[in-house]
This record gives structure tokens, sequence and C-alpha cells, in this order.
């Protein structure tokens, strides 16, 4: 048998099969589809109703994986001794994403506060706190990523990890169970892109990141910087629902961003 002949029954039989799955078992195919559909909107529906629950009380809340992983940003926000003004900004963008999924949503965002502002005071217990929100994770070695990407990227918006922001860092991942080479994976990378943007940011491309002209005063900019920042920020609740790509995306998105806005800032002092 040559092998044209063998090509044209493979395609014979691969459009038998289709014909079978998806036209003369139509109704079966949508129901299938039908079925995944409700049952991802049943999860997420749950979901929701079980998180609603926490903010009947803050030592709930903070009993919570959130509470856990917000008490964990205090401790890498405030390592360094302060919480810079980007630091604040994320945080803040950090506490619009979460609350988005509470149908109370001041309430919740007030217990977040509470928690960030009580856990920010000391960094003596960040081991305790990594290891149990280790254990509230379960087997979901993508959230842990997602949390260790964040936290590095909260670290790095202020112009890169100081030695105690690593410090603290390298026990919280060590407590999630982040090996050393993917920590260093993950730092190395935004360094390497944070240095490509410092070698490429001229005034010009600068202003082009934030879509302002130099015309503009700096408050124009300063509003169109927030509006991007805002925008292309990495978003710990929509990250659950993507790969592991989109915080390593969305960090270095967020750092050049910020690497024009301080070249611009610079030029106009």
């Amino acid at each position: 048998m040559n092998i044209k002949l063998k090509k044209w029954i493979f395609i014979a039989l691969l459009l038998v099969i289709l014909y079978y799955t998806f036209i003369v078992n139509t109704f079966l195919t949508l129901s299938v589809i039908f079925g995944l559909i409700v049952a991802v909107k049943l999860y997420k529906l749950y979901s929701k109703k079980k998180l609603n629950k926490l903010v009947a009380s803050k030592e709930l809340f903070r009993e919570s994986y959130l509470g856990h992983f917000i008490a964990l940003v205090a401790k890498v926000a405030k390592a360094d001794g302060r919480v810079d003004e980007l630091e604040a900004q994320l945080i803040g963008m950090m506490f619009d994403d979460i609350t988005k999924v509470f149908d109370e949503k001041d309430k919740a965002r007030s217990i977040m506060k509470e928690i960030f502002n009580k856990e920010k005071e000391t960094i003596d217990d960040t081991q305790q706190i990594a290891n149990s929100l280790n254990k509230l994770l379960g087997k979901s070695i993508l959230k842990r990523r997602q949390f260790i990407s964040f936290l590095i990227q909260l670290a790095f918006i202020d112009n890169g990890i100081s030695s105690d922001e690593d410090k603290i860092l390298r026990v919280i991942a060590k407590e999630l169970q982040i090996s050393d080479e993917v920590y260093n994976s993950i730092v190395s990378t935004l360094e390497q892109k944070m240095q490509n943007n410092k070698d490429s940011m001229t005034p010009t491309k600068a202003y082009e990141i934030l879509g302002v002209k130099e015309s503009d005063d700096l408050n124009t900019i300063k509003k169109a910087y927030r509006k991007l920042v805002r925008e292309y920020h990495p978003d710990i609740i929509s990250s659950q629902d993507k790969d592991e790509s989109y915080m390593e995306e969305a960090t270095a998105k967020t750092q050049e961003i910020n690497q024009a806005y301080q070249v611009i800032k610079n030029l106009r002092s």
C-alpha cells in the first residue's frame, strides 16, 4: 500500500470519527459542555459564599489562607523598616482586588487593613505564619508560586530587593516548599528585565510607555502612571485562573511602568 493511499485512508477514518463524535452525538457533546460550564459556575458560587463567611469577624478572616497571606504581605512590606509609597500603592490595589469577591466590600477591606497594620509591627512570627499557610494551601503548587511571586514583586517595586527583604522572602519560600532554585530563578528573571528596562529607558521611551507628552504637567503624568499600574499590576485573585507566567508578566510590566515614571520624575526634579 503506497503512502498516498495510506494518507487518504487516515483522512477518511478521521472524518468518520469526527462525524460520529460531533454530528451523531451532538446532543451528548453539548450536554457534556453545558454540564462543565454549570459545574464551574456552581464551584465559583460555592467558593464566593464560603469566602463571604470570613467577614463575620477579624479572627475568622485572619485564620483563612487570605488572612495568612495578608500577614505575610505586611512582613515583607515592613522588612526594611518602612512601607514605601509604591509598596503601599500595590498593597492598596491588592485590597481592592480581594474585596471584589466579597458582598460586604467595605467591611472586608476594613478587616484586611486591621490585619495588615497589626502584622507589620513584628516579623518574628513570619516562619510560623508561612508554615501555617503552607498547610492551608494543601497540594496547590501553583498557588504557592503565585503567592511567592507576588511577595517578590512587592519587594521589587521600590527598585529591587534589599538584603532584609531577601532574608524574609527566603524564610517564606522555604516554608511554602519553594526551592532555592525556583526562588532564585524568579528573582533573576525580574532583575534581568529590570536591568534591560534601565538600559533602554530613554526619556522618549518613558513618555511613550506612560502614554503622555513632554508638555504634560507632572500631575497629568502621575494620573496616567497610576491608571496604568492599576491596569497592569499583578492581581492575586485573577491569578488563580491563570498560568504561572501571568504573575511574572504582570510584575515585569508594572516594573517597566514604575521605571518610566521614575525617569520622568528625575527629569522634572
